[in-house]
C-alpha cells in the first residue's frame, strides 16, 4: 500500500465540496462530536459491536442526524453509504495512542489496526481530525489550508528559480566539458527539493477541494517537466551496473531524508555517483540522454542508442551527421535534427554564459 497515495484519496474524501465534508460541518455547527470510518470490509466489521445495519445513501443530513447517537458511523469505502451506525468499536487495547481523549483514542487506535481512514470530529474544540495508519491529519479551516497553500506557492517559486538557475549552468559546464560533481548534486538537491515543496502544497489543494483550482494551476505550471528532466540527470551521471538502474538510483533519491539532502555526501552516496579523491571537483561526463530529449521528435529508444554508440555527450557533439546516421535505427533527418539541435543549445548556452 502507498501511504501517500493513501492519504491524499482520504483528504479527498474530506475536501470542502464534498458530501462527507459537509455532514461533518452540519455535525460541528449542531455542537455534536462523531466518529466515523470510512470502509466497511471484514477487518471493521470485526472490531464492530452492537448498533445497527443502516445500510442507506449518504447524505449530509442523514449523517447528521445519526451522529445525535453516541456510537460511531460505518461508511462504505467511497464514502456513498452508511453501512452501520450506534456501533461500539473495540480495538485493541494494547495498540499505542498518543491520544487522550476517548473518542480520539478510539480512532487512533482503529487507525493503527485497520488501514481505513477514520475521522474524529470533537464537540468540544471544534475539530475534525483524520486518522490513516499512524498518521494523524487535522483538517483545517479552508481559510488557513488556503493561506498556508499560498505560503507553499511562493516557496515553490522561488526554489523553482534556483533550480532553474543550476540547470542552466549544469547545461553549460556540460557543452564546455567541464561538469563537476558539485553541479551535478546542486541541481539533484534542488530538484529534489521542489518535488518535496510541489508534494506538500498538493495536499493543501487535496484540502481545499473545490476552493484549490487556482493553486493547483499555479502548482502544476511551476513542476510542468521537472520530473522528467531530474530523471535524465540522474541517469546522465549515475553509476549504473547489473543490479542498480536508473528506477533504484531514483527511489533512493526520493528516499534521502530531509536533513540529510542538503550533505553532499549523503546525495553522492545515495545515488551512486562517480567520486574521486577531490570530490566535489570530480570531473564528470554526462551521457547526454538530456539534451537528447530536446531534440524534437527523437523517440527514447533513438537517443539511448545513440548514447550507447558514443556514451558521452562531448562525443555526440563533436559527430558528424554521418557519424550519427550511422546509429542503428537512427534516419538521416534525425541524425541532422539531432546536430542542429546540439549545436543551437551550445550556442544558446553561450550566450546565456555571457549575459
Amino acid at each position: 500500500m502507498d501511504p501517500q497515495g493513501a492519504l491524499m484519496r482520504a483528504l479527498e474524501t474530506v475536501a470542502p465540496g464534498t458530501p462527507l465534508r459537509e455532514g461533518l460541518d452540519r455535525i460541528l455547527q449542531a455542537g455534536r462530536g462523531a466518529l466515523i470510518i470510512v470502509g466497511d470490509d471484514a477487518e471493521v466489521l470485526n472490531m464492530c459491536s452492537g448498533g445497527f445495519l443502516l445500510d442507506a445513501a449518504f447524505t449530509p443530513q442523514r449523517v447528521s442526524e445519526l451522529a445525535k447517537m453516541d456510537g460511531a458511523l460505518i461508511l462504505s469505502a467511497d464514502a456513498g453509504r452508511i453501512a452501520r451506525a450506534n456501533v461500539h468499536l473495540v480495538p485493541n487495547p494494547s495498540v499505542p495512542t498518543t491520544e487522550t481523549g476517548t473518542r480520539h483514542r478510539t480512532a487512533e487506535r482503529v487507525a493503527r489496526c485497520v488501514e481505513v481512514p477514520v475521522i474524529s470530529a470533537s464537540e468540544d474544540m471544534s475539530i475534525i481530525a483524520l486518522y490513516l495508519g499512524g498518521q494523524k491529519y487535522p483538517l483545517e479551516r479552508s481559510s488557513r489550508v488556503l493561506e498556508l497553500a499560498n505560503q507553499g506557492l511562493a516557496t515553490l517559486s522561488r526554489y523553482r528559480g534556483r533550480l532553474d538557475t543550476a540547470m542552466a549552468n549544469l547545461t553549460g559546464v556540460e557543452f564546455e566539458d567541464l561538469v563537476t560533481l558539485s553541479d551535478v548534486v546542486t541541481v539533484l538537491q534542488a530538484s529534489e527539493m521542489v518535488v518535496r515543496i510541489a508534494d506538500e502544497v498538493a495536499r493543501y489543494v487535496v484540502q481545499l477541494g473545490t476552493d484549490g483550482r487556482l493553486i493547483r494551476l499555479q502548482r502544476e505550471e511551476l513542476i510542468t517537466g521537472l520530473e522528467d528532466e531530474r530523471r535524465l540527470v540522474v541517469a546522465d551521471y549515475f553509476a549504473e551496473d547489473e543490479e542498480w538502474h536508473l528506477d533504484e538510483a531514483m527511489a533512493a533519491l526520493g528516499g534521502i531524508d530531509a536533513d540529510r539532502l542538503l550533505s553532499l555526501d549523503e546525495v553522492v552516496a545515495g545515488i551512486r555517483l562517480p567520486v574521486g579523491e577531490n570530490k566535489l571537483n570530480t570531473a564528470l561526463q554526462p551521457r547526454g540522454l538530456r539534451m537528447l530529449s530536446k531534440v524534437p521528435r527523437l523517440p527514447n529508444s533513438s537517443a539511448a542508442a545513440i548514447v550507447r554508440q558514443f556514451g558521452s555527450l562531448a562525443k555526440i557533439s563533436r559527430a558528424s551527421v554521418s557519424d550519427l546516421a550511422a546509429v542503428e535505427g537512427l534516419s538521416a533527418a534525425e541524425a541532422q535534427a539531432v546536430k542542429d539541435t546540439l549545436a543551437r543549445l551550445a550556442q544558446t548556452s553561450i550566450l546565456d554564459g555571457l549575459s
